[in-house]
């Protein structure tokens, strides 16, 4: 088993670690299609408290969920061993194993400040959280990288969802006041400058109340959508496509549709980052602010439209409360995460937020809905050790 001493924050006995959840300003269902996305870690997240204990137990608890705790043996994890939130922190002990790292034995407290369901990475967050408070138990040192393949592993083969790379890279690899394009092909990154507030600007998640799941059968048929599309333009990946006009070969007008919103998307995402890069290089920044955030808002609602219409993973609140928040002074806004339900992200003048707030929560009134919640987005720091 692969272990090395002083990895992961150096805690021997005892460690507290926190992972934030994300905001993704673009690039929805292109990460595992090998495009491009611009996540940026989010300052809310979960914190993991591991104590080690001798005699090679996992006893897993939260404080959002107050039932008994789960106890399980690292050395029998299987997928579909463990069900429920507990699957989480359980497949990253079973990853790990399978990766060949040292599992110990550990009593692991869970705390969030994350909405759950809201499209905002908290399956991720709690992923990486664990993850790196065992590491750091075990004094395993594994690069930021490859623990986010770790979690992304659990996740999909023994939670069962079949998501890509994104979250998991935000949560291990962003940094504090940049958003980060990630090459989901390659694994390289780009971190460019994204201040809102500072600007005046306020990115305000929007949480709709209507929970996601990614397990459910949706989100994996427009995988396996984007993977017949793939075989059948005799491409790698839809990741490759340059030009969408390429999905004219395809006959069915779903996977048409698809590959559109996968390549457009991807475009989309590269366009941004070169946006608030050529802001950060300009010698009078608040000239172009301004200007640059117009831009990332048409380019926000354009990917409404195409994960409404081209991809159809969005759902009625989320398609009010981007008309809402347009209505009432955002310069953008589109659905975040997989679809099906979950938050919507608006880019919002500061000084018409009230009034953007105010907007929304009377568009739910007037259809009876629950009333959405809010989180204002700041661009922050990566998972990391807190004691």
């Amino acid at each position: 088993m692969r272990a090395a001493a002083g990895g992961s924050g150096g805690c021997v006995s005892a460690c507290v670690w926190f992972a934030p959840g994300r905001a993704n300003l673009m690039g929805e269902h292109t990460d595992y299609n090998t495009g491009f996305v611009l996540p940026f870690a989010l300052a809310q997240g979960v914190t993991a408290t591991a104590v080690a204990r001798p005699d090679r137990l996992l006893v897993l608890r939260s404080k959002q969920v107050p039932d008994e705790p789960v106890t399980v043996s690292p050395d029998s994890l299987a997928p579909g061993s463990v069900a429920g939130w507990a699957a989480y922190p359980a497949g990253v002990a079973w990853a790990l194993r399978e990766a060949g790292y040292r599992v110990p034995g550990a009593s692991i407290d869970i705390d969030s400040d994350l909405p759950v369901g809201a499209g905002v990475a908290s399956s991720a967050a709690l992923e990486c959280s664990v993850a790196l408070a065992l590491c750091g138990l075990a004094g395993a040192q594994v690069a930021r990288r490859d623990l986010a393949a770790i979690a992304k592993r659990a996740e999909n083969e023994f939670v069962g969802a079949p998501t890509g790379i994104i979250d998991q890279a935000a949560a291990l690899l962003c940094r504090a006041g940049h958003a980060m394009l990630l090459d989901c092909g390659t694994m390289d990154i780009t971190h460019v400058p994204f201040r809102p507030g500072r600007d005046g600007m306020t990115a305000l998640v929007i949480d709709t109340r209507v929970p996601h799941a990614l397990v459910s059968g949706e989100y994996g048929r427009r995988r396996s959508e984007c993977e017949q599309a793939t075989r059948l333009l005799g491409v790698p990946s839809l990741g490759s496509v340059a030009d969408a006009a390429l999905a004219g070969r395809l006959a069915d007008p779903v996977l048409r549709r698809r590959v559109r919103h996968v390549v457009t998307d991807s475009a989309r995402a590269r366009a941004i980052a070169a946006a608030l890069a050529a802001e950060a290089d300009q010698a009078d920044q608040a000239a172009t602010a301004q200007e640059t955030y117009r831009f990332i808002g048409r380019l926000l609602t354009q990917a409404h439209l195409s994960l409404r219409d081209d991809l159809e993973i969005s759902w009625p609140e989320a398609d009010i409360a981007v008309d809402a928040a347009i209505a009432a002074g955002a310069y953008g806004a589109r659905m975040l995460g997989g679809g099906f339900g979950g938050s919507v992200l608006a880019l919002v003048p500061a000084q018409r937020l009230p009034a953007a707030r105010a907007a929304l929560t009377e568009a739910f009134a007037q259809r009876s809905w629950t009333p959405p919640e809010f989180l204002d987005a700041v661009p922050s720091a990566a998972a990391r050790r807190i004691a």
